[in-house]
């Protein structure tokens, strides 16, 4: 890996373009979003990473190419909001793994790049030809990331799994439930952002190790146990204290209780579905939000100290829903803010995304440029640096749009060997 201003190795990696990963080049075959989101952290902030993908099957090896959001009634490969969101920034081209020449043009791009980032089951490279030992072979130094669901170890490495199977196994889906129900888990695949992100983390590391050592290395990532790692506390709470981590199991039921607050939820505002999170610290808060309430059951005597308040949590709570439900979310979150005690509106998306001030002056929804969708907004990065900050403008590359644009710039293929290519269907 190159240094900016320096001249690129003679392996090829990526031409400096002033950002603070334009070094580095990445060779993808990431999908969905626990391997596409990762590499997306690594483009916005420079890289250019080169998207792999199938001409027969036009790429749909990630599913989310023809998934919901739709911006009209357009389908397809090209059209999947979710794909387009993913893998912004990033170069896409189709090669025909089936085919001898579309393995050797593959060699010729890793030959060329600093990484190569997968999230397939456990062995499929290997069973492409392109396993650690085929992929060091080829370039030495390469850094190989695979991040899968139990990694390539153990017993569970043979098994598949998508974000709800890992918060299944890796004991989420069971923090999750109201009282006396059963697990609930999360509705949504959370583990996808997680396990993205530990990949962007874990091709950092690497990266760093390979600028320090000349060395690369094969970096095996199991989001299962990036699950397990945010259960914290609560494994600790049953190794020390024999107690469940599944908050209906517990005294203190559904609501938070580390550290110990009264009031600490939401409750139902004016409107329809509208609620706002109250946290009264100590009691110096509940003082000042008994002034605000001003009405005469906030003044009994059992909510004058802490342990009061969580002795009878649901009288308590049964008494700040009845003065919340009568006001607007945003106006308590202002006058409860305004006198010192932590709160906020439950913010729906479009007061979220559409309405606060503070997403427009961030950026966290940019748009970009999609060649077919035109104009979209997507998700930005929840970061900013002052000296190379993130960049977002391009949209996800439609099935080979830069396939030609690849062979040619970085392999030096001519306009005629590229239109054999296309004619033997190895693009």
């Amino acid at each position: 890996m190159t240094q900016p201003n320096e001249t690129p190795s003679p392996h090829g990696s990526a031409v400096p373009n002033g950002s603070a990963l334009g070094t580095v080049r990445i060779c993808d075959f990431t999908g969905q979003l626990a391997g596409a989101g990762g590499t997306k952290w690594l483009a916005a902030f420079g890289a250019e990473v080169i998207r792999i993908e199938d001409p027969v099957n036009q790429g749909m090896w990630d599913v989310l190419r023809n998934t919901p959001p739709f911006v009209d009634d357009r389908r397809g490969p090209d059209f999947g909001g979710g794909f387009n969101n993913h893998n912004v920034q990033k170069k896409g081209i189709t090669l025909n793994l089936r085919t001898d020449r579309g393995k050797r043009i593959l060699e010729e791009i890793i030959e060329k790049s600093d990484v190569v980032s997968e999230n397939f089951a456990a062995g499929v490279l290997d069973r492409w030809g392109f396993g650690w030992e085929q992929l060091r072979s080829i370039r030495e130094d390469i850094i190989y990331v695979s991040n899968c669901g139990f990694g390539h170890t153990g017993p569970y490495a043979p098994y598949k799994t998508w974000g709800p199977i890992v918060q299944a196994m890796s004991g989420l889906t069971f923090t999750s439930g109201l009282p006396d129900s059963e697990p609930a888990g999360w509705g949504y695949s959370y583990m996808d952002h997680t396990g993205g992100m530990y990949m962007a983390l874990a091709i950092l590391y690497a990266l760093l190790h390979k600028q320090r050592t000349g060395e690369g290395q094969w970096v095996d990532l199991a989001c299962t146990e990036a699950g397990l790692t945010l259960n914290g506390p609560a494994i600790l709470d049953w190794t020390v204290n024999g107690r469940p981590m599944r908050r209906g199991d517990r005294p203190e039921g559904n609501r938070s209780s580390s550290p110990p607050m009264a009031p600490h939820g939401i409750f139902a505002c004016r409107g329809d579905d509208d609620w706002v999170s109250i946290a009264c610290r100590n009691d110096d808060d509940w003082e000042v939000l008994v002034g605000l309430i001003d009405e005469p059951w906030a003044r009994d005597a059992r909510w004058k100290t802490l342990a009061g308040r969580l002795d009878q949590q649901d009288d308590l709570e049964a008494g700040l829903t009845s003065w919340t439900k009568n006001e607007d979310k945003f106006d308590i979150q202002r006058r409860v803010v305004e006198a010192g005690v932590p709160s906020a509106a439950v913010q729906k998306p479009q007061e979220r995304i559409d309405d606060d001030p503070g997403t427009s002056e961030f950026g966290l929804w940019p748009q970009v440029e999609h060649q077919k969708m035109g104009r979209v907004r997507v998700d930005g990065l929840p970061v900013h640096f002052s000296k190379t900050d993130w960049k977002i403008e391009e949209g996800g590359p439609c099935v080979g749009e830069h396939t030609d644009e690849v062979l040619s710039d970085l392999l030096g293929y001519d306009a005629e060997e590229i239109a054999k290519l296309h004619e033997e269907g190895v693009i």
